[in-house]
C-alpha cells in the first residue's frame, strides 16, 4: 500500500513579515498569506486527502481550511501541538532587528539558525526536532492504520526536521533550508 504525505507551512503572518520572533503566539495571517494559502489549496486541488493535521495556532488552522475546501472526502482533522513551531522564549515577539541591537548579529544567528543552541527560555531545533520524530512516529502508524493520504498544516521550523528525516539531509543540510509560504512538499510512504 502506497499513501501520501502532503506538507506545507502556512502563509505568510504579521509577525513574519515585520520581522518579528513568532515562535508559540499566535499571529494571523497577511492578504498576502491568504493569498499563499489559497495557492497551496490551487495546487493540491486534485490530490486525495483523507485526513489531515493543524497545531492550536490560527495560521496552521487558517491555512488548513483554505486547502480542505476542495476536500470533502478528508473526514477528520487532528490538532497535533509536536509539530508546533520552535518556542523561541523571551525573544517571542521581538523585532529581529531590536536583538540585533542589544545582542549583536553573531548571538541572533546563533539563536535563530543554530541546531543546538536555544534562545532565552526557548527551545532549540534538537528540541523541535524530537518532538516533530514522535510525531513522524504516530502519523505513519495512523496512515498505516487508516490507510489514509493526509495533509499536515505547519511551520517553518517543525518542517526541518520533516525534511531532514523523508528526504535524509544532513542537519547542516537541515538547517540551511528554507520553506516557502505557497507551495508543498510530498512524500510517498510504502506499507
Amino acid at each position: 500500500m502506497k499513501l501520501n504525505i502532503y506538507l506545507f507551512r502556512h502563509g505568510q503572518t504579521y509577525f513574519n513579515k515585520s520581522k518579528r520572533f513568532t515562535g508559540w503566539k499566535d499571529s494571523k495571517l497577511t492578504l498576502n498569506g491568504i493569498n499563499q494559502a489559497e495557492t497551496i489549496a490551487k495546487k493540491l486541488k486534485n490530490k486525495k486527502i483523507e485526513a489531515a493535521f493543524q497545531t492550536r495556532l490560527s495560521r496552521s488552522k487558517d491555512t488548513l481550511k483554505r486547502v480542505l475546501k476542495h476536500h470533502p472526502e478528508c473526514k477528520k482533522v487532528i490538532t497535533d501541538d509536536r509539530m508546533i513551531e520552535r518556542s523561541y522564549g523571551a525573544l517571542q515577539g521581538k523585532f529581529h532587528e531590536a536583538v540585533i541591537e542589544n545582542y549583536g548579529v553573531n548571538q541572533f544567528n546563533i539563536w535563530h539558525r543554530s541546531y543546538n543552541t536555544s534562545p532565552p527560555k526557548g527551545e532549540s531545533i534538537k528540541r523541535v526536532e524530537k518532538r516533530v520524530n514522535a510525531f513522524i512516529r504516530y502519523l505513519l502508524k495512523f496512515m498505516k492504520e487508516n490507510g489514509v493520504n493526509v495533509a499536515i498544516s505547519a511551520h517553518g521550523n517543525s518542517i526541518r526536521p520533516f525534511r531532514k528525516h523523508f528526504e535524509k539531509l544532513s542537519n547542516k543540510k537541515m538547517m540551511a533550508l528554507e520553506n516557502p509560504y505557497d507551495d508543498y512538499f510530498e512524500y510517498t510512504v510504502k506499507f
